[in-house]
């Protein structure tokens, strides 16, 4: 099983504010930091998500492709997160809403890096 995603960051301090905002609303906090790397959750709980500068030293890009999936309570909730990281730098990538017809809600949006991810409840 997953533990923890990691996003790449070029300013740390930035995406930080961005992650405590989104975390505050998933009700956590950080659970590590050290040396450039934060990593937000519950230690023994659900999966966390990182964000760090790369340890290769050069500048972080974002995957095409790739989103990370923040599951959420209910529909409301999505609509919190969503508005959560649209207050603290984030861009719309999708406003909150009904995809498909299986009960999937999302509200997609990137962090200050253009990480992208999504909150999301299934029906």
């Amino acid at each position: 099983m997953i533990g923890y995603v990691t996003v790449g960051t070029n300013d740390l301090a930035r995406a930080a504010r961005f992650y405590d905002a989104v975390a505050a609303e998933m009700g956590v906090g950080r659970m590590m930091e050290f040396d450039g790397f934060i990593a937000w959750g519950a230690a023994g709980g659900a999966t966390g998500i990182a964000a760090t500068k790369p340890f290769d030293g050069n500048p972080a890009s974002v995957g095409n492709g790739v989103m990370v999936a923040i599951e959420a309570k209910d529909q409301a909730h999505v609509d919190r997160i969503h508005a959560a990281a649209l207050a603290n730098g984030g861009t719309d990538e999708g406003a909150p809403g009904p995809r498909g017809d299986q009960g999937f809600y999302a509200g997609y949006f990137r962090d200050p890096d253009g990480n992208k991810l999504n909150a999301f409840i299934m029906g």
